[in-house]
């Protein structure tokens, strides 16, 4: 709570006077993380891309997500990782999660990706190279080079899934 008094420039019991609770504010992280992931997103592709090459859009998704993990590890670990003991998001938030992923599987399904279980090895392996990247080569490139080689695998693997 101090150190996000100190970002915030107040007092950690200041900040109770916005929040109800520490989960409250993990909660409006959560959102305003989904929300600034969302954008990423929309920085990254937009419906002109998905349309003329809907495999580098693919690709630009698969890095962005991965870039993003990659550079703040403790939003990724709230996002995607679970690690905070009795968190759960509220409805708000979760359906923001929610919303992001259908986009997601969406601008997938442009690429063949028609499945649940589809999404489900996507969202894997690339979750996978960013805990990857952040654990074995903080700053460095090692797993954010495999991003394009694994969306081309899990291209193929969607393309002889969907006969």
């Amino acid at each position: 709570m101090r150190d996000l008094g100190d970002r915030v420039g107040m007092r950690a019991q200041s900040i109770y006077s916005y929040f109800d609770s520490k989960l409250a504010i993990y909660d409006a992280m959560f959102h305003e993380g989904y929300l600034a992931f969302a954008a990423r997103l929309d920085a990254a592709i937009d419906d002109e891309l998905v349309e003329a090459d809907p495999r580098a859009a693919a690709k630009a998704a698969a890095h962005a997500f991965v870039d993003f993990c990659v550079s703040d590890p403790v939003r990724h670990q709230l996002l995607f990782q679970r690690t905070i003991p009795g968190f759960e998001p509220s409805t708000e938030s979760y359906e923001l999660a929610l919303e992001v992923l259908d986009r997601l599987s969406r601008q997938l399904e442009t690429v063949g990706v028609t499945d649940k279980a589809g999404v489900d090895l996507w969202t894997a392996m690339l979750t996978g190279l960013a805990d990857q990247q952040i654990s074995n080569d903080p700053g460095g490139d090692r797993w954010i080079r495999l991003v394009d080689r694994a969306t081309e695998i899990l291209l193929i693997d969607s393309t002889n899934h969907s006969n």
